[in-house]
């Protein structure tokens, strides 16, 4: 006997693999250990003193953002044009993100987010990936035997 399981068009399975990431991240955020100095986070601003993976800079806004971004990615999935402008539009957004990143005072309130170095670089390669990714995934979907 055989069963037929679809397999999801690429641009959505990458959107949603994208998108589980970025809600994942947004978790870890807010895990002790995980990301450090975790008692010193603040809502917003340069002055929160936590760091995920003890590297990226982060604030309660910052994890909230990934929630949100990783929450809208799933909603948008769902279609194969969805998909597609969450990973070209979200590209774009990161890219934003990582100029913004390279221009702002890391010391000031401008950098509300807050961003450290080592945010712009991921980023960068978020903003990349994910445009990439929308402009390139563009074969059919495939039924698969099991």
């Amino acid at each position: 006997m055989s069963t037929t399981t679809h397999v999801p068009h690429p641009v959505r399975a990458a959107a949603i693999a994208v998108s589980v990431v970025f809600l994942l991240v947004g978790v870890l955020g807010f895990v002790p250990g995980i990301t450090a100095h975790l008692d010193r986070i603040t809502f917003a601003g340069p002055d929160s003193g936590a760091h995920l993976l003890g590297v990226f800079h982060v604030s309660v806004l910052h994890n909230l953002v990934h929630l949100l971004f990783g929450a809208v990615g799933l909603l948008l999935s769902r279609t194969v044009p969805g998909a597609r402008g969450f990973l070209i539009g979200g590209g774009a957004v990161y890219l934003v993100l990582w100029f913004y990143g390279l221009v702002v005072d890391k010391g000031s309130a401008a950098n509300f987010v807050p961003l450290n170095a080592a945010d712009d670089w991921l980023h960068l390669g978020l903003g990349v990936g994910m445009a990439a990714l929308g402009l390139a995934l563009k074969s059919s979907p495939v039924a698969r035997s099991a």
